[in-house]
């Protein structure tokens, strides 16, 4: 399609200056597929193009179009529908494009591209398994990777792995009260989930002390709350008590809550174990190396489960110093400052935003803090023009606060920075909460589509003939592949409603169906070789519809490629590959592949198999695997 497109730009630019006198630009055209309810293969857009024309749009379409059918070879006639050229491309264009790209091991695959792309994806915190959420983060984080590379960019992948921090203290902290000595080995439990199950039970615990501790807040009795500052508490009551309108109240009562919260004992024994590893403390970082050695090891399962992988993994406990030595060279240049209680803060209130918290008054780091140290050495190791966060859009703020804190640092990567926020995953139950154990496993999210993967094909009885290996691996392609086509079909920055009963249908808008495009593909061609014969370039002189169709949809492949990584839209390639499959199917249903004469037969093949190419090629660069049987 980009080179029709390249070829009608020349003739067009030709028109106008031969025609009206007037010089334009390839940029100044707009060529569009031709709408299905008109008669055309591409449209021109003539309205922007009325100054130099001087005439109505009508009579300036129609001047443009006889110059095209009389000039170009590629043009076979026109029509004008108000301002739009619909024109209408030549078989023999097509049959021309077809046998190039047939013979084009590459094909599909737009120029290289002289600039270095980093993404960061996956980033899990070491207190829990993967879920659902994390599932479409690996998922998205793949598939833009491939996307860009597929599109000729330098791409590396990585992963920052958050491996500290209060959230595994807590963890930690709850093994030490009521774990008796709990490993993987003695439970039987992936590690990730013993750890994740600990992190639970200590949100148990912090509930059964913050319940009394709430209690005689509102009861103004501060004799409860030992070693422990109680003013801003006694504000947040009173402030609770004075509010008239309910909802304010609420508000102001959850802000009671979190500061009650926070004065728990086993809150605060957890602030103090972060404050002692980070003092080195030998028998809390001996811990904490054996719960995320259980952690990682159980990630590995998971990650190769989902077929995702990373050039280079990063640890917060390895950069979140960095980012302290970042911070005192703002304070040495006077772009942060310091408060009275020795906390480090940057004022963003002329950028439009607020006064934002670097490193705590004890002394600690903030999130962003490890990601200043984190930042820094991402761009010592791979010296990228760009590098792309895939994080969720609740993470919006902390991205352009972290971009406008190294943009003022003077950062030589910051402008290059880019928050790839996709939107949250929901189920028919509501959100999940890590924290209270409603979420939903990775590994046991892929083990049920696996296995109504199976269900749903045994039903079929399609089966039948494959050994038990064959059978598992085949179940293993369609429940993974209904999973990440139904979570990358849409814009990713959209919310989404996760339905495993409805990504599996063979039927709909799912990767099954596409899946079972391919697979019947292969099937006609293991009937062409059975008979003898060998797949070559057709000799086609004539197109049906859909043959003509089919073709001009392969065609776009090349620029469906450069849009999804343009827009870093994945569903873009997806949808396309979609539409392929769904043509392809309508291709099959009206004409015969092996009973109109071998010339017939010959050409349909082909253009079967080239489908089927790019089907698998398309799949394969977000990271989906097609059966060669279903």
């Amino acid at each position: 399609m980009e080179k029709l497109k390249r070829l009608l730009t020349q003739t067009v630019i030709s028109a106008f200056k031969d025609a009206f006198g007037a010089d334009i630009t390839a940029g100044q055209l707009t060529f569009n597929e031709t709408p299905k309810n008109f008669t055309g293969d591409l449209t021109l857009v003539v309205f922007p193009l009325l100054k130099y024309t001087k005439l109505n749009p009508e009579a300036s379409a129609d001047t443009i179009g006889r110059y095209l059918k009389e000039h170009s070879e590629i043009v076979e006639d026109y029509n004008v529908v108000k301002g739009f050229l619909n024109i209408i491309v030549s078989d023999h264009f097509w049959i021309n494009f077809f046998t190039d790209a047939f013979q084009d091991p590459a094909y599909g695959r737009p120029e290289v591209k002289p600039e270095k792309v980093l993404i960061e994806y996956s980033s899990p915190n070491t207190n829990k398994p993967l879920h659902l959420g994390h599932v479409r983060n690996n998922v998205l984080g793949y598939a833009l990777s491939g996307v860009l590379k597929a599109a000729g960019y330098d791409v590396s992948t990585c992963n920052l792995v958050n491996d500290r921090g209060i959230h595994i203290c807590k963890s930690m902290l709850a093994w030490q009260l009521s774990g008796k000595n709990d490993t993987p080995e003695s439970t039987g439990m992936k590690g990730d989930k013993l750890v994740g199950h600990y992190y639970v039970e200590f949100e148990k615990l912090l509930q059964e002390e913050t319940k009394p501790l709430m209690e005689a807040a509102l009861r103004k009795d501060w004799t409860a709350f030992s070693n422990t500052n109680t003013q801003p508490i006694t504000a947040a009551v009173e402030r609770y008590e004075q509010a008239a309108d309910e909802d304010k109240k609420k508000e102001l009562l959850d802000a009671v809550k979190t500061l009650v919260r926070n004065a728990t004992p086993v809150m605060q024994d957890a602030r103090t174990m972060l404050q002692q590893w980070e003092a080195g403390d030998e028998a809390v970082v001996t811990l904490w190396k054996k719960m995320n050695g259980w952690v990682y090891d159980g990630f590995a399962v998971t990650y190769k489960a989902l077929g995702v992988s990373f050039d280079k993994t990063y640890y917060e406990s390895n950069t979140y110093l960095l980012g302290k030595d970042i911070v005192q060279d703002g304070l040495d240049r006077g772009i942060l400052f310091r408060k009275e209680d020795g906390s480090v803060w940057i004022d963003l209130t002329e950028d439009g935003l607020d006064q934002k918290l670097l490193l705590r008054s004890d002394g600690t780091s903030v999130y962003i803090t490890q990601d200043l140290g984190t930042a820094d050495l991402r761009y010592d190791d791979f010296k990228m023009d760009r590098a792309i966060y895939v994080v969720g859009n609740e993470q919006e703020y902390h991205f352009k606060v972290l971009q406008l804190i190294l943009q003022k640092l003077g950062r030589p990567y910051a402008q290059g920075l880019y928050h790839f926020s996709y939107g949250m995953v929901d189920l028919p139950g509501g959100k999940m909460k890590s924290r209270e154990g409603t979420v939903v496993d990775a590994d046991d999210l892929i083990a049920d589509m696996i296995a109504t993967a199976k269900e749903n094909t045994e039903a079929l009885g399609k089966t039948e003939d494959f050994t038990a290996d064959e059978a598992q691996n085949l179940y293993k392609i369609l429940g993974l592949g209904a999973l990440k086509f139904y979570l990358l079909r849409v814009d990713p920055r959209k919310r989404i409603l996760f339905n495993p009963e409805e990504s599996i249908d063979l039927h709909g808008y799912t990767g099954p169906f596409v899946q079972y495009a391919y697979a019947r593909i292969q099937s006609i061609l293991r009937r062409y070789a059975a008979e003898g014969k060998t797949l070559s370039t057709p000799e086609i002189t004539h197109l049906d519809t859909v043959e003509k169709e089919l073709i001009m949809k392969l065609a776009a492949y090349e620029s469906v490629i450069e849009l999804a990584a343009a827009e870093m839209n994945p569903a873009k390639l997806v949808d396309y590959i979609y539409e392929l499959a769904k043509l392809y199917n309508r291709f099959y249903a009206e004409l015969s592949i092996f009973n109109d004469g071998e010339v017939s037969t010959q050409k349909r093949v082909a253009l079967s198999a080239m489908t089927g190419k790019v089907i698998a090629d398309g799949f394969s660069i977000v990271g989906i695997k097609v059966p060669d049987r279903m």
